[in-house]
């Protein structure tokens, strides 16, 4: 358990301004750490830097970043994240300001802006807490249900449901279902062929016995070709069963390997995503706790000395988002990947080709 760290935060009493009287509270870290440092970046083409602010006068004594835009100034440089301080905007210190006003800051500077910081060393691990596992556990529940069962509990969907990639997952068991049953019924067909490849020769040979011995020219003639005929029929027979053999093995590659860690990638990523979702859904209930106690004008303790429990989940929460785009981008890739395959295998050339001469023989003969 972290040893809680604390510093002194001078805040202005607005009820003595006049007299320029102040008071102090103690600043909780929650035992995490905070290092001082500056970047300068560069902004982009609409004259911003990626990044929105909160905190600030007059309840908060520091600002610090609330979120990062992908593929921002500030995301693509990746020295600011979530839950940072920020301290100073070119030299300017921001201390006594409102997050509105450092905003116009950082709008008045073109070109380059420098931006000076105190970075939030914080472990993902202290943000997880049991409210977060309570809220994935509600997040599952709630993903499986239909609109009126969660209209009924008085439980928002919102954006849980119709998830493309989660309902994947479902076609994917599916196809695996009708697949594996058609290689076993398959393997079944290929067993019973067999064992009549194996009975053609057995006749083959019989009539080819006879043949010889037959003492009528025509007779032994037309035995030992009809024993011949037989024999042809189970060489070909055999190579039918040679060239579907390789296809079964690539079929049986594809539900074994293929189709499995595609379906553990997807259950990954519906982990993930609501582990995101509890972290918004997390910041959310304490953005509408500060808003309850402005409304009220009363203080808030963990405002006051600093928010770092709010910096904290804001920090879990672009960590959980980097995780959920990561493994949504691997998703798509392999279920790209899978319906290529899967595609191959419901084509009639590439599952059940077999040479035209064993096809013919094959379907006049035996089928």
């Amino acid at each position: 358990m972290h040893r809680p760290s604390y510093s002194r935060i001078e805040l202005s009493d607005p009820e003595e301004s006049d007299h320029c009287s102040s008071f102090f509270l103690m600043e909780d870290r929650m035992g995490m750490t905070v290092t001082s440092g500056s970047v300068t970046l560069q902004k982009d083409d609409r004259n911003l830097i990626g990044i929105s602010i909160g905190g600030g006068a007059p309840l908060c004594p520091c600002l610090y970043v609330v979120q990062v835009s992908e593929n921002g100034p500030v995301a693509n440089d990746g020295t600011l994240q979530c839950g940072d301080e920020i301290t100073a905007v070119n030299g300017e210190t921001v201390k006594g300001k409102s997050k509105v006003e450092v905003a116009k800051m950082i709008k008045t500077v073109k070109g380059k802006v420098s931006l000076t910081y105190n970075k939030l060393h914080a472990d993902p691990k202290q943000g997880k807490s049991l409210d977060i596992i309570l809220k994935k556990v509600k997040h599952r529940v709630v993903e499986n249900m239909s609109s009126a069962t969660a209209d009924a509990l008085g439980l928002s969907r919102a954006i849980l449901c119709n998830d493309t990639l989660v309902k994947k997952l479902e076609e994917l068991e599916r196809n695996e279902f009708v697949y594996k049953g058609l290689t076993e019924h398959t393997k079944l067909v290929l067993r019973g062929y067999f064992d009549l490849c194996q009975v053609y020769r057995s006749f083959g040979d019989v009539f080819a016995s006879i043949g010889v011995r037959e003492p009528q020219p025509r007779a032994s003639e037309a035995f030992t070709k009809f024993g011949e005929a037989h024999r042809t029929m189970e060489r070909l027979g055999i190579k039918f069963l040679k060239t579907v053999k390789p296809m079964l093995t690539d079929l049986g590659t594809y539900l074994n390997k293929a189709v499995p860690d595609t379906k553990l990638t997807i259950k990954k990523y519906a982990d993930v995503k609501f582990e995101y979702l509890s972290y918004c859904l997390k910041v959310k209930e304490m953005d509408d706790e500060e808003y309850t106690y402005q409304a009220l004008q009363e203080p808030l303790y963990r405002v006051e000395t600093g928010n770092y429990e709010y910096r904290l989940i804001l920090r879990c929460r672009q960590d959980a988002r980097a995780r959920f785009s990561k493994l949504r981008s691997d998703v798509l890739v392999k279920l790209r990947n899978f319906r290529i395959m899967h595609d191959q295998y419901k084509t009639k050339e590439s599952f059940w080709y077999i040479d035209d001469n064993v096809s013919d023989i094959i379907s006049k003969n035996i089928l």
